[in-house]
């Protein structure tokens, strides 16, 4: 009877031992999951967080969008290879002049007859500006792709006065003189320009005309007081922080520029730049978490300040990222002037991070209202141009797929899969040094517009394709589903004249009918975009 009962709690504990391992196999074979639910949302995403920028900086302007030398230039100069390129990008808003060269620029130089406009030196990037791009050729060129213009008025060495006469010049249709001499320059009817920055980057002390929190405060307040009174349905844009460097504090300069101008702004600009220094994938591609951790700081800035706010029945301020992008390649001191200035080659470890970035911004539409991304044409770009041709770099084809399509509501993602932590490191040449822990492998945002889903997923693995279990929590995923992935051959694979190795390439379509999940294979580095229709 002993004997018996011996064998029998061997059985059992095998039982269980086995049971554990099988337990264990189990656990450790499971999907990753994604759950969607459209009652989860964020905020409504404003089709402006997928603008660009274009600034007086190298090849940017003369020599990309504009080039009368150019065989593919039109009577115009404008370059029609690039311009059909930035139509597929759907941009929604474009921002000029700058950036650094707006800090000395003052507008007149580039209205009227163009051989009487000045040719002047150009202090931000050491070349010779002639003015024959200005305000005029800037709007005839947005209107022809369908954007809506974004203006920087010079705050550095310009003054309030100046950037009130540029709002007469732009948005008065007849009467004082500078409306009268946009009409006397051949616009009878005014270019009704809505978006106005006060100034770019005043945190920096690389700004000409750099100022403190306080004194810019003051400036940007009195031109702003002069620009409303000139036209009252202007938006206006102040400049957060750009310093980040280690003995600098932003979070100082955003506090105070939020208290000072609470009542007068419609959103506060933020910049960030990040490179892949040290030549380590897994730390570059977490980078875009740090643009959403200063994002939520700011937020959290923004709400306490609302609180107190007297802003009538205007909306609350939104923060504009109106400057971002990846540079660090071209950024000694030989590369970062001239005229071929900041001319970044792009790979696929980059389309990630801006794929990264773009997910940031979905993933906070409820404040995140704005973004630029810097620059549109040679100048740390998504299009590259010589005299006899271009081709598209790897940074193309995630900006493209989320401008055509992530619209309507964010939504609240449930992600859970495998994480890693990074090693130290730095974001630029002088920021100060961050550290991500618990970094997802699959990165998502989710859009969701009167019955469409789409859905955005980066896989940051660098060699590992992860099985993924998609759950909708409410309706049901039905009918045919559209699949863009954005990948290369490997996470250095770049893009050149006649070579293309990074693209979007649209895969087989997924067919569900009436399914409350499925199952999807997210390949290793790459971005997947998966679009169809959820029924209640």
């Amino acid at each position: 009877m002993k004997q018996t009962n011996q064998i029998y709690v061997l059985r059992c504990l095998a039982l269980t031992i086995i049971a554990g391992l099988i337990s264990s196999t189990f656990s450790m074979a499971q999907n990753a999951r994604i759950k969607i639910d459209i009652d989860r949302q964020i905020g409504e995403i404003n089709n402006n967080i997928y603008g660009n920028f274009v600034e007086h900086l190298g090849r940017c302007v003369y020599g990309g969008i504009y080039d009368p030398e150019s065989p593919y230039a039109d009577e115009n100069g404008i370059r029609l290879d690039v311009l059909d390129a930035v139509k597929d990008l759907n941009i929604p808003l474009l921002r000029y002049p700058g950036g650094n060269f707006v800090s000395n620029y003052h507008w007149k130089d580039g209205v009227g007859p163009k051989d009487e406009r000045p040719p002047r030196m150009e202090l931000a990037w050491a070349r010779l500006e002639t003015n024959q791009f200005g305000t005029n050729e800037f709007v005839d060129y947005a209107r022809r792709i369908g954007t809506e213009p974004y203006f920087a008025v010079n705050l550095g060495t310009g003054t309030i006065e100046e950037a009130q006469q540029w709002v007469e010049y732009c948005n008065v249709k007849e009467g004082p003189y500078s409306a009268e001499l946009r009409k006397k320059h051949g616009y009878a009817e005014p270019h009704n320009i809505k978006y106005w920055s006060l100034g770019n980057e005043m945190d920096g002390f690389w700004q000409m005309g750099h100022l403190n929190a306080e004194d810019y405060s003051k400036k940007a307040r009195e031109a702003a007081k002069l620009m409303r009174l000139t036209d009252p349905s202007i938006k206006l844009i102040a400049t957060g922080a750009s310093n980040f460097r280690p003995n600098n504090d932003p979070h100082e300069w955003n506090a105070t520029i939020l208290s000072e101008l609470k009542d007068v702004v419609d959103y506060i600009a933020l910049h960030m730049y990040v490179g892949n220094h040290q030549d380590n994938y897994y730390n570059f591609v977490s980078s875009p978490l740090v643009l959403e951790e200063r994002t939520k700081v700011v937020k959290g800035m923004i709400m306490r300040e609302m609180e107190k706010a007297d802003r009538g029945n205007r909306d609350p301020i939104y923060i504009a990222w109106d400057e971002y992008n990846i540079w660090y390649r071209w950024r000694q001191e030989e590369t970062m002037t001239g005229e071929r200035a900041l001319e970044e080659r792009y790979n696929l470890e980059d389309a990630l991070v801006i794929g990264g970035f773009l997910n940031a911004f979905i993933r906070n539409a409820d404040i995140v209202k704005m973004a630029n991304m810097a620059q549109l044409v040679n100048v740390i770009a998504p299009i590259f141009t010589e005299k006899d041709g271009m081709f598209l770099q790897t940074i193309y084809y995630p900006l493209q797929l989320f401008a055509n399509n992530m619209f309507g509501t964010s939504l609240d993602v449930f992600v859970d899969c495998d994480t890693y932590d990074t090693d130290e490191f730095y974001l630029g040449l002088a920021e100060q040094a961050t550290q991500q822990k618990n970094v997802p492998y699959l990165d998502v945002s989710a859009a969701y517009n009167d019955g469409e889903i789409v859905i955005t997923v980066i896989n940051r693995h660098k060699d590992k394709a992860i099985a993924t279990d998609l759950f909708s929590q409410e309706g049901l995923f039905n009918g045919e589903f559209e699949v863009f992935e954005v990948n290369g051959p490997d996470i250095k694979s770049e893009n050149d004249f006649g070579k293309t190795t990074v693209k979007t390439v649209k895969k087989a379509s997924l067919t569900l009918n009436e399914a409350s999940s499925f199952t999807y294979e997210f390949p290793a580095h790459s971005l997947t975009m998966i679009k169809g229709k959820i029924t209640q």
